[in-house]
């Protein structure tokens, strides 16, 4: 069975800010240790050049990977927890950022978000076309309409999130190409019954991927049955947005030590994606089949990818 994180920035002490290609590498041996065969690394939005750097090493990662004997096979979900050994294989990037609404940034650096542009995207991906898979993007912003369609008609996969977006212009990213929705109901529009939103539009469209972040801070329970009650199961992928404070097990829900800033705003998610199904199996196991459930960290994000 293939396990896959399409959205972690760090895990275990090492994220994708660096300058050392072996903390790349890290991140995977240590989401290997969880079972995880596959993952996405996901970069912050920084200036150009710096996140131009940080994409050379996961491509650099990639390229030493390639040229490795032998990764790790396929986990068996009734094992999870078993620290088999082997890395997860890289299989790409995705940019969170930087065409992002700075009023939805989350713990995201508001200063380096930018407008949408034909000339900012080319500057930015230029020669990491085959390797990025995913971009998110805020679909309200002038500009991300044209974008999101180019960015689709070359083969990358099109997200929104970090957004402010009326349900009518979640609807017009749609259509414009999006395909997914990062980490649904997280620094984004909140529900209203008279603008429903981007996550009342995600909601509804039986089409549209969502990530959801199960650790036990980011959605509540009932939230998290909502969605499964209320999306089609093979359109739900459980995401870990992992950060170098994760240490990959379920932490308490007591605390969240290193993964909230002084005023209590998540910074990012707490467990791997093997920890978090079991979670949610745990939320959800009277209600939902749990491979219904596990196949949101395998056959979904694969599809996804596809």
């Amino acid at each position: 069975m293939r396990v896959i994180d399409v959205h972690t920035h760090g895990i275990g002490g090492y994220d994708t800010r660096t300058s050392d290609v072996e903390h790349i590498l890290k991140i995977a041996e240590i989401h290997g240790s969880y079972g995880v065969s596959e993952i996405v690394p996901t970069i912050y939005p920084a200036t150009r050049g710096i996140m131009r750097d940080n994409m050379s090493l996961i491509k650099n990662a990639m390229e030493v990977q390639a040229s490795m004997p032998k990764l790790r096979s396929e986990f068996n979900a009734e094992k999870y927890g078993n620290a088999e050994s082997g890395p997860a294989r890289i299989v790409g990037m995705h940019l969170e950022g930087p065409f992002l609404n700075p009023l939805k940034c989350g713990s995201l650096n508001a200063m380096t978000l930018i407008e949408p542009s034909d000339r900012s995207l080319d500057q930015l991906i230029e020669g990491f076309e085959d390797v990025i898979r995913i971009i998110t993007i805020s679909p309200e912003l002038d500009g991300a309409l044209p974008l999101i369609k180019k960015i689709s008609d070359r083969g990358i996969i099109v997200n929104m999130g970090h957004s402010d977006a009326t349900y009518a212009e979640a609807e017009s990213g749609h259509r414009a190409g999006a395909r997914g929705i990062t980490h649904l109901f997280n620094a984004m529009r909140p529900y209203h019954h008279r603008e429903p939103g981007i996550a009342g539009y995600a909601l509804l469209n039986r089409d549209l991927y969502v990530e959801i972040i199960a650790d036990p801070f980011h959605l509540h329970p009932g939230t998290i049955e909502l969605i499964f009650r209320m999306k089609p199961n093979d359109r739900i992928i459980i995401v870990s947005d992992s950060i170098k404070e994760a240490k990959g097990a379920a932490t308490p829900v007591s605390t969240h030590e290193g993964l909230a800033d002084i005023h209590g705003r998540l910074l990012g998610g707490s467990v791997s994606v093997t920890e978090a199904a079991k979670a949610v199996a745990g939320i959800l196991g009277d209600l939902f089949d749990h491979d219904v459930i596990y196949e949101c960290i395998s056959a979904n994000p694969a599809r996804y990818l596809s």
